[in-house]
Parts: C-alpha cells; sequence; structure tokens
C-alpha cells in the first residue's frame, strides 16, 4: 500500500489551523505573526510563503483557504 506524501504547506497549514483553533492566533493576524511561533524554523517558511504569492503582510485566513498547493 502505498503513502501519499503530504505536501509541506499543507502541514504548515495545518499548524496554523491548529494555532487559530486554540486561539493563539486569529485568522485576521497577519502571516507575519507565526514567525515568532516558528522560531528556527521560520525562514524556511517565509521562503516557501513567498514563493507561493503570500506576503508577510497578508492575513493568516488567506493561507487557511488554500485548498490545494500545486506547484508548477
Amino acid at each position: 500500500m502505498a503513502q501519499q506524501v503530504i505536501h509541506p504547506m499543507v502541514k504548515l497549514q495545518r499548524n496554523v489551523q491548529s494555532l487559530v483553533d486554540s486561539k493563539i492566533i486569529k485568522p485576521s493576524d497577519s502571516i507575519l505573526k507565526i514567525a515568532l511561533l516558528f522560531g528556527e524554523e521560520w525562514q524556511y517558511w517565509k521562503r516557501e510563503l513567498l514563493d507561493f504569492g503570500f506576503s508577510t503582510q497578508d492575513p493568516v485566513s488567506e493561507l487557511l483557504a488554500v485548498e490545494a498547493w500545486d506547484e508548477e
């Protein structure tokens, strides 16, 4: 049985959704706010987000709204 590989951005999205569900951050907060929570990993995630057209000023809700992380 083959395992499906989860896209790294799906993992980030799930982590961020968990933060919202826990009321640590709000959907209206900027993506930059998660930088404090991801510490050393933030530089990697920031590059990934920028590659997908996000700005650190975009609200978290935009990140959560993505349904598919297709790389072309």
